[in-house]
C-alpha cells in the first residue's frame, strides 16, 4: 500500500527490482533521462491533444494504468515517486546485482545494436535532455523525441524476438513534490561555499600536486555534430568521469582545461574540449580579472573548431556561473564559431559554473552570474517609471501655470466688459 506522496527509498526500488532479476530473461533496458516526473505523463498527455508526445506502446500502457488510479481514487491525490538518490545509483546497483554484459548506446542506432543473448544484458540508453530553459512546446518536442526512441528500440528487439524489461527513469525531478522535506532537499548550493547539493554530482576537479587548480560543473554538457550525431558528455564528465585530463594546463596566468573522450559515439574515434581562460588586470577596475576566451574542439586529432566566448568573465577571486551556455543567440552567454570547422558543431551547456583560479579548499568560491543586475525587465521598468514622471512633471507644470480672474462682474452694477486684448 503506497501513500501519498511516497518516496520509494533505494532499499525499497531494489525490493521492487528482483522480480526483474529472477526471470528467466535478465534483458534489461534502462532508458535514462536527466528530468522526469510522473505528472509529465498525465499533463502533458492531457493538455496537447493530437500532439500526445507519448506514442510508442510501452508509455502508453503505463499512461493507462496512472488515468485508471486517478480516475478509481476517492479524492486528490500525489503519486509516489522515487527518491532521487536512489535513482542517482541505480547504474552502479543493476551492475552490481548480476553479472550483466554492459553496452552504453549514444549514437541512438539501433539497426546496428548486437545483443548477445546468452548472457544477461543491461542496455543503458541515454535520452535527449530537457533543460528547464527550454520553453513547453520544445520540452514538448524533445519528449517526443526521446518516444521515438524507445519506440524504435523496443520494436526492434521484439521483432527479433529478444525478451526484456524496461526501466524508464531520470536523474532528477522535472516537478518538485509539495513536500516540505523534499523542497528542502532540492535546493542548489553549488553556487557559493555552502554544502554541495545532495541531488547533484560533485564538479570535475583537475589538481597539481595536491593543490585543485581548475573546477567544472554543468548540470548538462552535450554536443552535435553536423546537426545529425547528438553527444551527450555529462555522465562521462561528472558521473563515470570516463574522461581524461591530464592535457590540462594550470598557471597564474593562463589555464587550460582538456576534456578529452575516448569513442564517445560511433563514428567518433577521439575528441578533445579546451576550455582556455586568462588571468588578467584590468586598469579601469584596478583589479585582477579571469576571462574564459575560447572553446576549442578537435576531433579524431584533426578537425579543429575554435569558439570565441562573449560575457564570461568574473573577479579572479570568484568562479563563473551562467544558466546557459551554447552557441544559440538565445543564450545569454554565446559561443560565436571562429572558423568554418566551428560551424559545424552545436554546444549546448547548462548551469555551467567553472574556476581556474585562486581555489580555496577544493571548493568553488563566491559565483559571478553571466545575468548583468540591469535585466531587460528592470531596464522596461525604469524606462516606463521615466515616462510616469516626466507625465506628472508635465501636469503640475501646466497645473501651475493656471491663472485665476482678476475682476469679476457684480451684479447690482455695470455689465462687465473684458476687451479682447485681454
Amino acid at each position: 500500500a503506497l501513500h501519498e506522496g511516497h518516496l520509494v527509498s533505494a532499499r525499497e526500488l531494489s525490493v521492487f527490482l528482483q522480480p526483474v532479476f529472477t526471470q528467466n530473461s535478465r534483458n534489461l533496458i534502462l532508458f535514462l533521462q536527466d528530468t522526469l516526473s510522473i505528472d509529465d505523463f498525465t499533463y502533458l498527455s492531457e493538455s496537447y491533444g493530437n500532439k500526445n508526445p507519448f506514442q510508442n506502446q510501452v508509455n502508453k500502457l503505463f499512461i493507462i494504468l496512472l488515468q485508471e488510479i486517478l480516475q478509481y481514487s476517492p479524492s486528490s491525490l500525489v503519486l509516489p515517486a522515487v527518491d532521487c538518490e536512489a535513482t542517482r545509483y541505480l547504474l552502479s546497483f543493476l551492475q552490481e546485482s548480476g553479472d550483466w554484459n554492459l553496452t552504453n548506446i549514444t549514437n541512438l542506432n539501433v539497426s546496428q545494436l548486437e545483443v548477445n543473448t546468452s548472457k544477461p544484458n543491461l542496455l543503458v540508453v541515454q535520452l535527449q535532455p530537457l533543460d528547464s530553459g527550454l520553453n513547453e512546446i520544445s520540452t514538448l518536442e524533445a519528449i517526443a523525441e526521446n518516444d521515438k526512441i524507445i519506440g524504435r528500440l523496443t520494436m526492434e528487439l521484439q521483432e527479433r524476438g529478444i525478451h526484456f524489461s524496461v526501466i524508464y527513469t531520470a536523474v532528477r525531478p522535472s516537478r518538485i513534490s509539495r513536500k516540505t522535506d523534499v523542497v528542502r532537499g532540492l535546493r542548489r548550493q553549488l553556487m557559493a561555499t555552502e554544502e554541495e547539493d545532495s541531488l547533484s554530482y560533485p564538479p570535475l576537479n583537475v589538481t597539481t600536486g595536491n593543490d585543485t587548480c581548475i573546477l567544472f560543473y554543468a548540470r548538462n554538457f552535450s554536443l552535435k555534430a553536423n546537426n545529425s550525431v547528438f553527444i551527450d558528455l555529462t555522465n562521462a564528465t561528472f558521473l563515470t568521469q570516463n574522461v581524461d585530463v591530464y592535457s590540462s594546463e594550470c598557471s597564474d596566468i593562463n589555464t587550460t582545461l582538456s576534456l578529452k573522450y575516448t569513442k564517445p559515439v560511433n563514428g567518433i574515434s577521439s575528441l578533445e574540449i579546451r576550455f582556455l581562460m586568462t588571468n588578467k588586470f584590468y586598469g579601469g577596475s584596478a583589479r585582477n580579472w579571469s576571462t574564459l576566451d575560447s572553446v576549442e574542439i578537435v576531433q579524431d586529432g584533426e578537425k579543429f573548431a575554435k569558439f570565441n566566448v562573449s560575457v564570461m568573465s568574473a573577479p579572479v577571486e570568484y568562479s563563473f556561473h551562467c544558466q546557459l551556455v551554447g552557441t544559440s543567440n538565445l543564450y545569454p552567454a554565446r559561443l560565436i564559431p571562429s572558423n568554418n570547422e566551428a560551424k559545424n558543431w552545436d554546444v549546448f551547456i547548462s548551469r555551467l559554473q567553472i574556476q581556474g583560479f585562486n581555489i580555496e579548499n577544493n571548493r568553488f568560491s563566491y559565483a559571478s552570474d553571466c545575468t548583468s543586475f540591469f535585466t531587460p525587465g528592470i531596464w522596461m521598468g525604469l524606462v516606463i517609471s521615466v515616462v510616469l514622471l516626466w507625465i506628472l512633471a508635465y501636469g503640475i507644470h501646466m497645473i501651475t501655470q493656471l491663472t485665476t480672474n482678476s475682476r469679476f462682474d457684480d451684479p447690482k452694477g455695470p455689465a462687465l466688459s473684458v476687451p479682447q486684448t485681454e
